[in-house]
């Protein structure tokens, strides 16, 4: 398809060379190497020691440790040095903004140094300001030589860098030329890039994080493709990660959407997961992610034949799939509709009262999120009567929900009375017979007709040409298709890109999730971001079906947070708040949970929380509000990235931010 993946249509890990950070190798065929961050004071080195060891017990391989100023710079040594008394063998990154004198002190110290190309030579005023190329130039070297120096001390002592670009962060140079983009972002950090291959430095690790998973995974993806075509060697190893992600279970999610969507390409070399919470908490989600992509790209397939055209116009910006909309009862599928969430009750319950009041119930108890459809599945002609059953018990209870059903083409008669849509199993035993049976039914009852491919990856092709092939001859003009394969992201790309080839790109596609019954709730919820959640950002999915649970309730907000993460719909209030650092000027973890507190109810609002002033700012650009430290217990607000009240004691900024949102019109009172 292009420079950024090997192959959009089987896992392959991108290949790099190792970058080494200490005893660390990043890269190369290495594994994805697990870190996170301290929130402690530099300056306290027991504190900050004590959580480093507590990071390592638990997994964590890389740490990094805030150095805002010279003084904290010149105590890396001291934490140096009580890490290697406890035996402690860890390496640590020096994490700089605004002070390239600290980065030249704490390479003295650490093993790699992380820089942000957004402020290392900039100050952000979010000026407006045309350079033309002679005046851009002149910046760029201005830059360069603000940066050589560490470059040259680095290549001198064996550390490694990372340049580390911020969506929140970005230089006015660089918004001025190119916006707030992930273009912006690469670009940002190849010209520092440029510094370090003019000195013939390539202990290099790249990052491009942003709380917008969706820019996240378009700049890490335009970064691989600017690499690929600068040089056809192997590539620098990435650092990735969804910065400002949050806590609970939105946090989880927005970080396994964007990292495990990129992990699934093959991007990604050392991770970390950025959450509102104790960084020990960190480090088990990592792992999950890493292992769950280091087992695709192990076990995966050869890659399938190219399907005949590519699965989206443009992999690095954010465009819905066109599709047609689809009339099956309830809200439309496809076309302008809101990608529908459903529960797949799986076979039709042997006794439907019970199981209509136990819904009913479940569904009651969570009034934030809407069921939008039911699936059953009927594989017995005798089953007819319970389908009836089920779906008048359903109408009893004021549940009048869109029933669509899975069976067989020979059996679809039997509930066609009830049924919203039929769910057609197609599989390479599956016969040409129980598919005419299928779309004979279908146009005889007047109901849509959704195909689903059950498949390896080198037979999805085919099976979508049997589909199409069965609708024309069936005189179907509608059809809908979904999957169920081992490799789910890359089965309904081949897919999507196959549709595209015969002429079918409107064809509204199902995605479907089934929980495996070994897996945690967190595991299940990780796995079905990154399944759900990698597709949604690539603009694909008219529909989100849940499968597998015991409690329908936990299915819907598994598939409503999902969306949330992924940008497409919004259910409940959005936190950008960062993970915590020595910066941070007041308790994250607390203020995060006293304002969730008051204005979680607030659907489709953002509300930005953080630490201090290296990204709040430029992340107020993402949100409608903003909270952020600007001095120990002072808080600036923001709405949108403009500043409206600044030097407001925390403990009065709780209330200022609620009259803020009142004034603004955002404000309703909780139910």
């Amino acid at each position: 398809m292009s420079g950024w993946v090997e192959s959009p249509y089987a896992p392959r890990r991108r290949k790099t060379f190792a970058v080494r950070v200490g005893d660390v190798a990043l890269g190369g065929g290495n594994p994805i190497r697990v870190q996170s961050m301290t929130t402690t004071d530099t300056l306290d080195t027991e504190g900050t020691v004590d959580q480093i060891e507590r990071l390592a017990n638990v997994g964590c391989e890389i740490a990094r440790v805030t150095a805002p100023s010279k003084r904290e710079a010149e105590n890396l040594a001291a934490i140096q040095g009580e890490l290697r008394r406890r035996g402690i063998r860890i390496p640590l990154v020096a994490d700089i903004h605004f002070t390239p004198n600290a980065a030249m002190i704490a390479a003295e110290h650490v093993e790699k140094v992380r820089i942000n190309p957004g402020n290392f030579a900039d100050k952000k005023k979010f000026a407006v300001r045309e350079y033309d190329d002679a005046e851009y130039a002149a910046e760029l070297e201005r830059v360069a030589e603000r940066f050589r120096p560490l470059v040259r001390r680095c290549k001198d002592l064996g550390r490694a860098i990372r340049i580390g670009t911020n969506h929140g962060s970005l230089s006015d140079r660089i918004m001025n030329r190119y916006g707030d983009t992930p273009r912006g972002m690469v670009e940002s950090a190849l010209e520092f890039l440029d510094v370090c291959e003019d000195e013939g430095f390539r202990d290099v690790v790249f990052s491009m994080k942003a709380s917008n998973t969706q820019v996240a995974i378009h700049a890490y993806r335009l970064l691989a493709e600017k690499l690929s075509a600068r040089s056809s060697a192997p590539g620098y190893p990435f650092h990735v990660g969804v910065t400002e992600a949050g806590d609970g279970e939105d946090g989880r999610t927005k970080s396994a959407i964007g990292i495990g969507s990129l992990l699934e390409d093959g991007i990604g070399d050392t991770i970390r997961v950025s959450l509102t919470e104790d960084p020990v908490r960190e480090i088990p989600v990592a792992r999950a992610l890493a292992r769950l992509a280091e087992a695709r790209w192990a076990g995966a397939p050869p890659a399938p034949a190219d399907p005949g055209s590519d699965f989206c116009d443009d992999p690095f910006t954010h465009r819905r799939r066109s599709t047609r909309s689809i009339e099956a009862g309830g809200p439309g599928i496809g076309g302008a509709n809101t990608v529908r969430v459903e529960l797949d009750l799986g076979p039709v319950p042997e006794d439907p009262p019970t199981a209509a009041r136990e819904l009913a119930v479940e569904l009651e108890r969570m009034p934030a999120v809407e069921c939008e459809g039911l699936v059953i599945e009927s594989l017995d002609p005798g089953q007819g009567e319970r389908v009836a059953g089920f779906a008048a018990a359903l109408e009893g209870l004021g549940l009048k929900l869109p029933l669509a059903v899975r069976a067989e083409g020979c059996w679809l008669d039997h509930c066609a009375p009830v049924a919203s849509r039929f769910v057609v199993p197609v599989g390479a035993l599956v016969s040409a017979g129980h598919l005419e049976q299928a779309t004979a039914c279908a146009r005889a009852r007047g109901l849509p007709i959704e195909w689903e491919l059950r498949a390896r990856l080198e037979e999805v092709s085919e099976l979508v040409d049997r589909a199409l092939d069965a609708s024309r001859r069936g005189g179907i003009e509608s059809p809908m298709l979904s999957l169920d394969a081992e490799l789910p992201v890359h089965a309904i790309r081949i897919a999507t890109a196959r549709l595209r080839h015969r002429g079918a790109a409107d064809v509204p596609l199902v995605l479907r999730y089934r929980r495996e019954p070994s897996l945690s709730d967190e595991e299940a919820l990780l796995r079905a971001a990154v399944d759900l959640g990698a597709p949604l950002c690539d603009g694909i999915g008219d529909v989100v079906s849940m499968a597998g649970f015991d409690a329908p309730g936990h299915a819907l907000a598994f598939a409503y947070r999902v969306l949330q993460g992924a940008r497409l719909r919004s259910t409940w209030t959005e936190f950008i708040s960062c993970p915590s650092c020595g910066r941070t000027l007041f308790d994250l973890e607390e203020t995060t949970a006293r304002i969730k507190a008051r204005t979680e109810h607030l659907s489709g609002v953002k509300i930005a929380i953080m630490g201090c002033i290296v990204n709040g700012p430029g992340e107020m650009a993402d949100a409608d509000f903003g909270y952020v430290g600007s001095g120990p217990g002072i808080v600036n607000l923001y709405v949108g990235k403009e500043c409206v009240a600044r030097q407001i004691p925390d403990t009065r900024a709780d209330d200022r931010l609620v009259e803020l949102i009142k004034e603004h019109g955002a404000w309703r009172d909780p139910e």
